[in-house]
């Protein structure tokens, strides 16, 4: 007898083993009836039975075991099968769990059968392991794609609330500063509150910003006739009055206009100039220079400071790689930059623009970013 023929014929007892061992899968499967616990796996046999007969070149082989099976236009049973377990609490472990239990019941009751036929035992196993194969690849990405949806719904719910609390304490700090009749301590602890407060505003800004990047919204722009010079010359006065004891050397055309989003733009500067100041070497400058090329922007800021590391180059703007070396950011293997990298890339490529850097040692560190001043529009 086929694989695939054994299958059908004994596609109750398979389907027992299954609930038994997802009975194990605690606690998700605590209080789970039959059903439940049963969760398409009837269909997805009958799936791997119905492959297992299909006919099957060996190019169609070769595509499937590379991940690139014809996809289906409905979602599989595999594909539902975990998202059910997802929104049941079982871990991605759990669901492979379950996949390699499958592969292990149907072959070891078919093999010590009577019914197994030595012709076609070999290619049999091989069709059937291909199968499954495919199910727990498909199972596996749609679980991944339902923690990042989940993940992201979090992440917004969570910068969104997040935003009133935050502003309320900002505006109190802010009328409290502004009254002037504050003795000389508690006026540095207001304004300690204040800064703290408008810098974790900036975090939950750039927090929602990477959930929209990642729910595939991107960064949203507002395209207006606007002068970069004159932006780029209020965040650097922004970052001398927050940052005192450094010298940041601003070199700039006295007026570059474009169409560009203003606001999103200063957010690409100030991250810039934030990342310079913080890697940069005490007592050194800072310099942000602009210029325009053939109706091309192209800002630069420069700072000196340990270069980036070779092994950190290729995740430089990967926001999942932080920076926590004893209490200090620096650029190594390990560093990271939280998400002010990420999120000027992401708005530099809303505007049709790109964002490159270069760092050796002596030399320092130059981030470039370049965009076109009439707002990517083809001519």
């Amino acid at each position: 007898m086929r694989l695939a023929d054994f299958i059908l014929e004994n596609i109750e007892p398979i389907l027992q083993q299954w609930e038994d061992f997802a009975k194990t899968m605690t606690p998700a499967a605590n209080g789970m009836d039959s059903v439940a616990l049963r969760d398409h796996a009837e269909q997805m046999l009958l799936a791997i039975a119905a492959d297992l007969r299909t006919a099957q070149s060996v190019k169609a082989r070769i595509a499937k075991s590379h991940g690139k099976a014809s996809p289906s236009r409905d979602a599989t049973p595999a594909e539902t099968h975990a998202d059910i377990r997802y929104s049941s609490g079982f871990t991605i472990a759990q669901v492979i769990a379950e996949y390699r239990a499958l592969r292990t019941s149907v072959l070891v009751l078919w093999m010590s059968s009577d019914a197994v036929s030595k012709e076609h035992e070999i290619s049999d196993i091989v069709r059937f392991n291909e199968a499954i194969d495919q199910a727990l690849a498909e199972s596996v990405v749609s679980y991944a794609d339902a923690v990042d949806a989940a993940r992201n719904v979090f992440l917004g719910i969570l910068g969104h609330d997040l935003r009133s609390p935050l502003g309320a304490i900002l505006l109190s700090a802010d009328v409290l500063l502004r009254t002037g009749d504050l003795p000389p301590k508690p006026t540095i602890n207001v304004s300690r509150i204040y800064t703290s407060v408008k810098r974790s505003i900036k975090i939950v800004g750039d927090l929602l910003d990477f959930t929209r990047t990642h729910s595939g919204v991107g960064i949203p722009v507002r395209m207006d006739s606007e002068d970069l010079a004159q932006a780029c010359e209020g965040m650097v006065e922004e970052a001398r009055a927050y940052n005192p004891d450094r010298q940041i050397v601003l070199q700039s055309e006295p007026s570059l206009l474009g169409q560009f989003d203003r606001s999103r733009m200063e957010q690409v500067i100030a991250n810039l100039i934030g990342n310079a100041v913080e890697h940069a070497e005490a007592g050194t400058p800072i310099t942000v220079s602009l210029k325009s090329d053939e109706g091309i922007a192209a800002l630069t800021v420069h700072n000196v400071g340990r270069p980036i590391d070779e092994s950190a180059k290729s995740s430089l703007f990967n926001p999942m790689v932080r920076h926590i070396q004893s209490g200090n950011a620096e650029y190594g293997a390990g560093a990271g930059l939280g998400l002010g990298l990420y999120i000027a890339s992401a708005i530099v490529d809303a505007h049709h623009g790109s964002i490159e850097f270069e760092s050796m040692a002596g030399s320092g560190t130059t981030f470039t970013v370049r965009i076109p001043l009439n707002g990517g529009q083809t001519a």
